[in-house]
């Protein structure tokens, strides 16, 4: 593949997501029966890099929903494709050549592929962005109600869900992400395909939200831009200042937001390290 243009060349990025949670489950756990997934040693909540990806990767693909239609601007919609699409199969994706795999698939070009080198002698491409494991700040506590289900035609009457609704009653988590502009020049990623990523972040669970998580809100969604492609300063210092810090009781979980501290912005001695931060969220709208 053809070197990126020297006008397509990124500088590395540290992000921090800062997510909270009411009544909602924000990623079920499959081995215990969807309830909220929970660490066993401190029993802090954790959300995974697979289950945020998945919002990000459903809203640009419902090229007829207002986020699409509100971020792309004049972006040709046949080359923002998903590849882990619940609509397309894998034996149409894997007769695509590589340079046809880059061209159509964003998230291709953006978190890697697992599924163009299956069969073939082509070698996983790991992601420019890599989000890491959300987790919460303080423990959590969880809990569980019977709900009804609704009556079907051919039974009349409601049956009963028992501990089928299982949620966090309250929680902060904090979920970092990296931009390595390094991995680029193999998966095709341009700087497009990034800003995509950034206008799409800040509603990736007001417009995916359902049933088991109708209140997961997102208090600020940071993006740390470095000095140049290799980085300007440590990626951890940026994450522990902008993680918010539960005040009183740490080892005890929240009921509001009120009891965390709330940093919104870095030192002098970081913030000129680095070449710009902002919060996402003060982007919308």
């Amino acid at each position: 593949m053809p070197k990126q243009k020297e006008q397509e060349v990124f500088n590395r990025a540290t992000g921090l997501l800062v997510i909270e949670v009411i009544n909602s489950n924000p990623n079920g756990d499959p081995d215990r029966e969807s309830d909220p997934r929970i660490r066993d040693n401190d029993r802090r909540g954790e959300i995974s890099p697979v289950s945020f990806k998945r919002k990000l990767r459903d809203l640009v693909e419902m090229k007829d929903g207002p986020v699409w239609k509100a971020v792309s601007n004049s972006l040709d919609p046949e080359k923002f494709m998903i590849s882990e699409s619940r609509q397309i199969e894998l034996k149409q994706m894997r007769n695509l050549n590589e340079k046809q795999f880059i061209e159509k698939f964003w998230d291709g070009r953006v978190f890697g592929n697992t599924e163009l080198e299956k069969g073939r002698d082509i070698p996983v491409k790991t992601g420019v962005v890599q989000f890491g494991l959300g987790v919460s700040v303080a423990p959590i506590d969880i809990a569980r109600m019977t709900t009804t289900n609704p009556a079907v035609q051919e039974e009349k009457s409601r049956g009963m869900a028992p501990l089928a609704f299982r949620i966090v009653r309250h929680g902060v988590y904090c979920m970092p992400f990296f931009v390595n502009p390094t991995a680029a020049h193999k998966t095709g990623c341009k700087k497009e395909d990034i800003d995509l990523m950034l206008k799409v972040i800040p509603y990736a669970y007001t417009h995916t939200a359902s049933y088991i998580r109708s209140n997961v809100q997102m208090i600020h969604a940071w993006y740390i831009e470095h000095k140049s492609p290799l980085g300007s300063c440590s990626d951890f210092d940026l994450i522990a200042t902008l993680t918010p810090k539960k005040l009183q009781d740490p080892d005890k979980p929240s009921v509001s937001r009120s009891e965390y501290s709330d940093p919104t912005d870095l030192p002098k001695e970081l913030r000129d390290k680095v070449a710009s931060i902002k919060d996402l969220m003060k982007e919308v709208g």
